[in-house]
């Protein structure tokens, strides 16, 4: 199948459940003039790269744990402790929210938060979540306080929301939204607790981790690994952030951003994108410990899902460049999938990252899925 590039939201291809049968897609490219594609390409850097400003505008808020005795299916049976939190009314319609591994319940600021929530570009007042029409649910991923230090699959973290909805007497959620690692989580949701879910929008996860992004993990680990076998457990983290870094972006944002040449540095070559390498490294080491960074990383790549499996209407996003989710593996999984599905193509220089940088192109995917939903979203 050949399918044309074309930046943000503006190519989809829908493949209803009738038609799975004869695995057929339908390609719809909604932007006929050629000359505007470069164009926005050529502006999405400087558009997208401009900071989000935290919606903190009163509505009702909630944070809280809940005491879990969950069985994990490489594990065995564990106690573990689950951090939640919910945007908006309780008897609204509820969406789960869910990011990446370094994502936390945080998905939105509140009022006395020091600290930008993950996603402040998509969840708040007017924006495409907005906790005045849905309530947004979210939780800090198990094992990401590196408490835990046994293998975590995927199919255990959509247990534990759903025994959250269980806690917070939801029956069914309008939506799973999820983003990288919280779209593996959601393929897991809508195949063990479909009854609690009407539809799904997955952004850069697929039912399976391509085999080139579990090799590029696999060597994380080791540096990680390495790291803690010289007592440098923050080294060895940043170094592993680092190279993960390489992964979330695109070769067209360095070249953009780091174009200068290498210069000699105390009589060694260094080349521009390392200060901002370092920085995002030592950062994350700050938060995060090695056994959180190997057993989520882990996470990852034991991830499987039948998709043949899922009946749930789902919208899958994903985009051309992004070296951990190819297209090719969202239009097996659109094929495979027993329910309605559909595929957005993004062009975009962030590659995995556009679902944290493409604000407008993301916020009008996110707003077009919730549109079926009671009260409508903004």
């Amino acid at each position: 199948m050949s399918l044309a590039t074309v930046p943000a939201e503006t190519l989809s291809c829908a493949r209803t459940a009738a038609a799975a049968g004869d695995d057929a897609l339908l390609v719809e490219d909604t932007r006929s003039e050629h000359a505007r594609v470069e164009q926005a390409f050529a502006e999405t850097a400087a558009n997208a790269a401009a900071s989000v400003e935290p919606a903190r505008d009163p509505y009702p808020c909630a944070r809280g744990e809940l005491e879990l005795t969950l069985p994990l299916r490489h594990a065995g049976v564990r106690e573990l402790n689950l951090a939640w939190q919910r945007l908006g009314d309780p008897r609204l319609p509820a969406v789960v929210v869910q990011g990446g591994i370094s994502a936390d319940r945080r998905v939105a600021a509140i009022a006395g938060d020091e600290l930008h929530g993950w996603w402040d570009a998509q969840v708040g007042v007017g924006r495409a979540l907005d906790p005045r029409r849905v309530q947004v649910i979210s939780i800090d991923w198990i094992g990401s306080d590196g408490t835990l230090d046994a293998p975590i699959d995927t199919a255990d973290q959509a247990d534990a929301i759903a025994a959250l909805l269980e806690h917070l007497r939801i029956d069914r959620i309008e939506a799973f939204i999820g983003c990288s690692y919280g779209a593996l989580v959601g393929w897991q949701f809508a195949a063990r607790h479909a009854a609690r879910l009407r539809r799904l929008l997955a952004i850069s996860g697929a039912h399976r981790p391509h085999p080139y992004a579990s090799a590029l993990r696999a060597l994380q680990r080791k540096v990680v690994a390495l790291g803690q076998l010289q007592c440098a457990d923050e080294l060895g983290v940043s170094l592993a952030r680092q190279l993960a870094m390489l992964t979330y972006r695109a070769p067209e944002e360095f070249a953009q951003r780091f174009a200068a040449p290498a210069a000699l540095d105390g009589g060694r070559a260094r080349c521009a994108a390392e200060d901002y390498l370092e920085a995002q490294g030592t950062r994350y080491a700050q938060r995060w410990s090695p056994t959180a960074f190997l057993r989520l990383s882990e996470s990852i790549d034991l991830h499987r899902v039948r998709p043949e499996s899922i009946r749930v209407p789902a919208t899958i996003v994903v985009v051309q460049g992004d070296r951990l989710v190819p297209p090719e593996d969202a239009y097996e999984l659109a094929n495979r999938l027993r329910g309605d599905a559909r595929v957005r193509v993004l062009r975009s220089p962030y590659g995995h990252d556009a679902f944290l940088k493409e604000t407008s192109a993301i916020g009008a995917i996110v707003r077009a899925a919730l549109e079926p939903v009671a009260g409508g979203v903004a």
